[in-house]
């Protein structure tokens, strides 16, 4: 796809374009959500290698049923600001990717129900119309993320210097110091203090000053 923008802004997903965390919420359905959850902020966090992290947890998730999924998107929670964000982007020529370490299964209702131009998730393995508790093909992990950044703007002909990327967990801090702006958002202490730019008030509206 090739298209033109005045600018790109990339969100991760979740706890930065979501509340949630899109895994846990999944985990849930299996009972082992809290468990989940302790290792997703053990990843989050850059204690752990998040690739080696998500297929342990998503290890958790087997056997969970396709229709639980309609379950988990209805307990999903847009970040407050989200669509003003995303509106102002777009008043201003700009566009607007999600690039998550969370699930396609989720981001593909999502996303463009918020308004979003391109995304990219990892992708669960199904078999029987349940969770086989693998990930199918490469997983987005800092290193796809930075290279979905580059990608993207390169397809629309936006250099790095009018790129802005925003994420709150360790794996996003690739993509935040590649782009022209790299910001954490709601973001744990390891990325606060290695962004350019930490917001903390939990509102997407509050970047919209920062857009060109």
């Amino acid at each position: 796809m090739n298209v033109t923008a005045r600018f790109l802004v990339v969100l991760d997903a979740d706890s930065t374009l979501i509340r949630n965390e899109v895994i846990e919420l999944i985990a849930d359905e299996a009972g082992r959500g809290a468990e989940v959850a302790r290792a997703t902020e053990a990843a989050m966090r850059g204690e752990v290698d998040f690739a080696a992290s998500l297929r342990s947890r998503v290890e958790a998730l087997a056997g969970v049923p396709v229709a639980a999924f309609a379950r988990v998107r209805a307990r999903i929670e847009p970040t407050p600001g989200v669509t003003a964000l995303i509106d102002a982007v777009h008043d201003r020529g700009g566009e607007v990717g999600v690039v998550s370490g969370g699930f396609h299964e989720i981001l593909d209702d999502l996303a463009p129900s918020l308004g979003v131009d391109v995304w990219r998730a990892n992708r669960l393995e199904v078999e029987g119309g349940a969770l086989t508790g693998r990930v199918s093909g490469p997983i987005v992990d800092a290193e796809a993320k930075a290279a979905q950044l580059a990608e993207w703007a390169g397809e629309r002909s936006v250099p790095m210097s009018r790129t802005l990327a925003i994420g709150d967990g360790a794996n996003d801090l690739r993509m935040i110091a590649a782009a022209g702006l790299g910001v954490a958002f709601n973001a744990k202490p390891r990325v606060r203090a290695a962004a350019p730019l930490a917001i903390g008030p939990v509102d997407l509206a509050q970047l919209i000053p920062l857009l060109p």
